[in-house]
């Protein structure tokens, strides 16, 4: 019962693991596909952005694969625990999400044309899980650099809802948030999917396409 509690709920800053001061490892210098730094310095110009759809393996080679990115890192967001790790995430007592962070050139793609991909890449309507990975580290999640991220983000949400409500899905679980810290993942979880081209995958969208052109960020 406790196993399944801490899988189906939120922990509280109180509840939390502790963590630690500083990361436990090092992050590699540079992306294995995309040949840029991993962590920085980026070039002046580009933007970030922050998802969670489910086991970030396969979550970020979605995003390493759509134009104009940069670069794209695996970590932890929207918890509580500083510096988790993979296993106290697993755990659910650190509150956060699998994410990739994207960083990408808004002369080449849109922030947008990102919500698109990340919105028919999983099923954001099933809570804390995504197929058949259960727990809070795989719920949906959007966290947002500024305003204007946050609206777009918000309007698309609402566009999505509106075309999955009329291929029978129910409603959207995917949190919109202005993004608080990230904690990059050890390692040997960065662009997993390319040093390991057959490992796991889960991550599965409904078929359902997004609207295109409808969230722009003054709509909202």
């Amino acid at each position: 019962m406790l196993f399944h509690r801490q899988k189906s709920h939120l922990p509280s800053p109180e509840e939390a693991l502790r963590g630690r001061a500083e990361p436990e490892f090092a992050l590699p210098e540079r992306h294995t596909v995309l040949g840029n730094p991993l962590a920085g310095p980026h070039p002046e110009g580009l933007a970030v952005a922050d998802f969670g759809l489910g086991c970030f393996w396969g979550a970020e080679r979605k995003f390493w694969q759509a134009p104009g990115v940069w670069t794209t890192l695996v970590g932890y967001q929207g918890g509580h625990t500083p510096n988790p790790s993979y296993e106290e995430v697993c755990s659910g007592l650190t509150g956060h999400t699998e994410a990739v962070r994207v960083v990408f050139d808004p002369s080449v793609t849109s922030y947008g044309a990102l919500l698109k991909v990340f919105w028919e890449a999983h099923d954001p309507t099933q809570g804390f899980r995504q197929g058949n990975d259960v727990g809070t580290q795989y719920r949906s999640a959007v966290y947002t650099h500024g305003p204007d991220h946050q609206r777009e983000a918000e309007a698309s949400r609402a566009a999505y809802q509106t075309v999955l409500r009329q291929s029978g899905y129910g409603d959207i679980t995917t949190e919109i948030l202005p993004a608080g810290p990230f904690y990059p993942a050890e390692p040997y979880h960065q662009q997993y999917l390319d040093k390991n081209p057959a490992g796991y995958c889960g991550i599965g969208g409904t078929g359902v396409s997004c609207p295109v052109g409808v969230a722009r960020a003054g709509d909202a």
